[in-house]
């Protein structure tokens, strides 16, 4: 239809314009009263990626005039969140730029001065209406069933009552005079074309309190207009705010940005996303075990396709294909198994190197590596890595898996019943050819003593993986074995388990366990084959 085409339309000259005029800046501004929420980590990310796709800057802004409720803890908080995900600002707290400060709190200056440059220019008045006085108009307006918007009762006051009141030293707001007859339209990237009627949404409101601190809209104004912002990326909750600041914008004769509202993100049950969903806040979620690289990927497509059925991503990837064309006008369902099916997928697909980092600073947060130098540290966190990966979605299997390939519970194995097939197939011979093997030190057991004295991971990893497959197809010759018939019984002796990762990587595990001293219960090989024989004479007979 015809609001569809004009839409279309209007995204194409958004990104004609982002393409060919000035680079893009565009700011993420979030107040800092508690913590980083994924749909907050959304709205950032949508913001980034215009600037990085476009060259442009991406600004922090940190909005923390609710002084009762802002804090420089959970501002920190924030800040980590978002170096964590990657979203690195160009202008911002801790980086500043040409527009600071980029804290509200400490612009109040620009604020007073802007106020009354609007009164001298007659778009604000000084309303000396006291508390009691608006209430009483509140209550009247309800009761008349009518919006209770101010009245005006100081919109075209005598001016010399209002010097003398002023000369009295009496306290009084700054309130903005909303023009008669004046409509505010704009054109929503995502929502299309909204207008206002100006007089009959809101009344003349306030700028400035009568304690001199500034509202949240005007100080967005200012900034906005200062900061030379020429995009506004955010959630559809500010729709109702961008009024009140176009408003203020064009009575400060400064440009209107551009503005996007995306809509919001609803639990499984489709109400908004809150706490009692679960997990919201960004760092709850790396707590868990997902990676900057998934969240990313998880919360653009939150909102946005490449209008293909690709679902993984590089970030890379992202920033090239992303634009606010794509960004649907449709609430989204965060679905946190998707979540972490997109997390495993990129943890699965990862570099080992990168994974072994990632795994290592997150059991740095337990206590698996304490006491550990780095190098040790290092070792067997790429071990964990390496027997992790095939299976894992999130991080925090790591230490599992470690656990279970450290475990040796073959008693508890042949108990359970799992192994009767392979106990019935002749599980006897090949664990006693596995003792045999042991004890003549003939079955390759990885290297503890040259790993602790540094030997090169992969080096190590590598010469104990080829030693370890010729031994086995050895014994399947000897034995007359092979497949299922001859790797099923090997699992089972030397891992006590009947499935689980890679056996050699399994044996490397314990033995980078051992060698580094990392903080985990790990049954060595002449335990296991004690434990073992233990276990063959019962069989056998």
């Amino acid at each position: 239809g015809r609001g569809v085409d004009a839409k279309r339309a209007l995204r194409q000259r958004l990104r004609v314009a982002m393409s060919e005029g000035p680079a893009p800046r565009v700011r993420f501004a979030p107040s800092p009263t508690g913590t980083l929420h994924v749909g907050g980590a959304r709205t950032a990310l949508y913001n980034y990626l215009i600037a990085k796709k476009y060259g442009g800057q991406f600004l922090v802004r940190i909005e923390d005039t609710d002084t009762a409720r802002s804090t420089r803890e959970s501002e920190e908080s924030m800040k980590a969140d978002l170096k964590w995900l990657g979203l690195e600002w160009d202008e911002g707290p801790d980086v500043e730029g040409p527009h600071g400060p980029y804290r509200q709190s400490e612009r109040g200056d620009k604020y007073t001065v802007e106020a009354k440059k609007l009164m001298d220019a007659g778009h604000a008045y000084p309303c000396f209406c006291t508390e009691e006085e608006l209430e009483a108009k509140r209550a009247a307006a309800e009761e008349a069933g009518v919006d209770p918007t101010y009245d005006g009762t100081w919109r075209d006051a005598d001016p010399e009552e209002v010097a003398a009141k002023m000369e009295a030293g009496e306290p009084y707001t700054v309130r903005f005079k909303v023009p008669s007859g004046k409509v505010v339209s704009i054109a929503d990237a995502v929502r299309g074309d909204i207008s206002w009627d100006a007089e009959k949404t809101v009344g003349d409101f306030i700028l400035l309190r009568s304690t001199g601190v500034p509202v949240y809209n005007f100080c967005v104004a200012v900034d906005d207009a200062d900061m030379e912002v020429t995009t506004v990326i955010r959630a559809e909750e500010h729709l109702t705010n961008t009024l009140r600041q176009c408003l203020i914008l064009d009575a400060m004769g400064k440009e209107r940005p551009n503005y996007a509202h995306c809509s919001l993100i609803l639990g499984e049950d489709r109400s908004k996303l809150s706490k009692r969903h679960g997990a919201t806040s960004v760092d709850q979620f790396r707590q868990q075990g997902f990676v900057p690289e998934a969240m990313i990927n998880y919360l653009a497509m939150l909102g946005w396709n490449d209008g293909t059925d690709q679902e993984i991503y590089a970030v890379d990837e992202i920033i090239s294909k992303f634009d606010l064309d794509r960004v649907v006008k449709s609430p989204s369902v965060f679905d946190e198994t998707k979540l972490t099916w997109v997390n495993g997928q990129h943890l699965r697909g990862m570099d080992m190197g990168e994974l072994a980092e990632l795994v290592q600073a997150h059991l740095a947060e337990g206590d698996a590596l304490d006491g550990l130098d780095e190098a040790k540290a290092a070792t067997f966190a790429r071990a964990a890595a390496v027997v992790s990966q095939p299976s894992m979605n999130l991080l925090t299997e790591a230490m599992p898996a470690a656990e279970e390939c450290g475990a040796y519970n073959i008693h508890e194995t042949l108990k359970s019943g799992e192994a009767d097939e392979i106990v019935e197939g002749g599980f006897a011979e090949v664990a006693a050819a596995v003792v045999a093997a042991f004890e003549a030190g003939d079955l390759p057991v990885p290297d503890e003593a040259a790993l602790a004295a540094g030997a090169d991971f992969e080096e190590w990893e590598k010469e104990h993986a080829d030693a370890f497959k010729k031994w086995v197809k050895a014994l399947g010759k000897e034995l007359g074995r092979k497949g299922k018939g001859l790797f099923q019984p090997v699992r089972l002796a030397l891992t006590g388990r009947m499935s689980g990762p890679d056996i050699g990587a399994q044996m490397r595990l314990v033995a980078a366990a051992k060698a580094s001293g990392a903080n985990v219960e790990t049954v060595g090989f002449a335990e296991r084959m004690e434990k073992l024989k233990g276990a063959v004479p019962a069989m056998a007979s």
